[in-house]
């Protein structure tokens, strides 16, 4: 604490500003010393003192800290990226951080292997743009060769296969994603956010998907377009209708979730054969 009363007390040297950098503040909420440094620093700030805390809040913390903190500083908060955007994020990241071209089918791999934890995708991508070398792109059998042990199906796969109305694959692979360690709920929650996405393109087409999708994601809108030529609106709208009814379902009945989503699966499959017919 000494040392950071000190760094924090310490004026410029030849320069304008001097800027203390932080990071994991959040050991500091749990004292009290740290605490005051910190506050008697930031509402009474040394002349030419950027002070930068880069902090990740606890879950349902009640640590009066942040709150106090966020009242006499300016408080950034950067929304972590959800599971199923993490290869979309990850292929943009790499081409503008790296100007490494990254497949999603290879980011999806590297996603489904090595867990959904930026750092950790970051620093794989790093390695593997060396491994690959200048110029070349990294595909899924870059992300075998990096040694890591790819898994026997990836949920955004299988998502598409939905999308694109594979549903016999669907329901064959239903089971390994399963075996996976894949919930029935965080597998719900995917499957509407990309029937939801299609709905979008049914109605707005390209431009429309892009409106709503991330930044880091809008390159998938066409991906979503050609899936949303597979299906009519009153189809779309029936299947979303089903999949809320396979929600309620698994948070109220004693039937297992692989069972009620291949119910699901299966009906969209009648519906499929119905229409060929």
């Amino acid at each position: 604490m000494e040392r950071l009363a000190s760094v924090i007390a310490t004026p410029p040297m030849m320069a304008t500003w001097r800027v203390v950098h932080v990071k994991e503040a959040e050991a500091l909420a749990g004292s009290p010393k740290a605490r005051r440094i910190v506050l008697d620093a930031a509402r009474r700030p040394p002349p030419g003192l950027v002070l930068i805390l880069q902090a990740t809040v606890p879950p349902r913390s009640r640590a009066r800290f942040y709150k106090d903190l966020a009242g006499v500083a300016t408080a950034i908060e950067f929304k972590p990226v959800s599971t199923d955007e993490a290869p979309g994020w990850l292929v943009s990241w790499a081409r503008e951080e790296l100007g490494v071209t990254v497949e999603i089918e290879a980011a999806r791999a590297l996603a489904g292997a090595a867990g959904t934890e930026l750092g950790m995708l970051t620093q794989e991508v790093r390695k593997l743009a060396e491994m690959v070398g200048e110029g070349a792109v990294v595909d899924v059998e870059a992300v075998r060769r990096g040694g890591l042990r790819l898994p026997r199906q990836d949920r955004w796969a299988w998502f598409d296969l939905v999308g694109n109305r594979r549903i016999r694959d669907a329901v064959r692979t239903l089971p390994v994603l399963r075996e996976q360690g894949e919930s029935a709920v965080g597998l719900v929650i995917g499957l509407s956010t990309q029937l939801l996405r299609i709905g979008v393109a049914i109605e707005g087409g390209v431009r429309g998907v892009q409106a709503v999708l991330p930044p880091y994601q809008r390159f998938l809108a066409r991906r979503i377009v050609g899936q949303a030529r597979r299906w009519s609106r009153a189809e779309l709208a029936e299947a979303v209708r089903g999949l809320r009814r396979l929600d309620q379902l698994l948070k109220a009945s004693a039937i297992p979730g692989e069972v009620l989503m291949e119910e699901w699966l299966l009906a969209l499959m009648v519906r499929g054969r119905r229409r060929s017919g």
